[in-house]
């Protein structure tokens, strides 16, 4: 398959249309750091069926969904926002993209009103990859590397999201985004 092969921090990995691993089917994942020392994202597209508030006391009431960021740490709380310096110690991994920041800060804010649901996202767990591991995954044909733009994050609906960056790479991919989940069935 026609593919980049050179991924960086701030690129979408889309999983292979055949990736039978059931975390990743149909997975973006916003690759929020990438080091020789190994690679770490969140799948963007993975809704969990609950809000923030269901997993933190003492959370200010907030509308913020929580999905699943991947199977790596399912006892941790990772968040991804458009605030920027707003919230300090947060960390730039594309642009108009953020990650964490001072959790306290984050809570004033969001009882202050200045963050709206729209510009935040929760995630339980992360997606990880040892050294050279990604690499392999790619060079295998399990990734499809695409660049980023925020509204994938915030704005894209999360259900469409595999297959709108897809169609966005160009014709042999939007033909791939067509391809039902199991073609077992068909």
């Amino acid at each position: 398959m026609l593919k980049d092969k050179e991924v960086k921090q701030g690129d979408i990995l889309l999983a292979e249309p055949f990736m039978a691993d059931s975390y990743f089917i149909k997975a973006a994942i916003l690759v929020t750091d990438y080091h020789p020392t190994g690679t770490v994202g969140f799948i963007l597209n993975k809704p969990i069926n609950m809000k923030v508030n269901d997993l933190l006391l003492n959370f200010p009431e907030f509308d913020g969904d929580v999905f699943f960021g991947g199977p790596v740490g399912t006892d941790t709380i990772h968040f991804l926002h458009n605030l920027g310096d707003l919230l300090e110690g947060s960390r730039l991994v594309a642009n108009g993209v953020y990650w964490g920041g001072n959790f306290d800060k984050l809570k004033f804010l969001i009882k202050s009103g200045l963050v709206q649901p729209n510009q935040i996202r929760f995630y339980v767990g992360y997606s990880g990859w040892s050294p050279g591991q990604l690499e392999e995954e790619i060079n295998n044909s399990s990734w499809v590397i695409s660049h980023n733009d925020p509204n994938y994050v915030f704005k894209s609906p999360s259900d469409q999201l595999w297959k709108q960056v897809l169609m966005n790479k160009g014709e042999i991919y939007a033909i791939l985004s067509e391809l039902p989940e199991n073609t077992n069935y068909n």
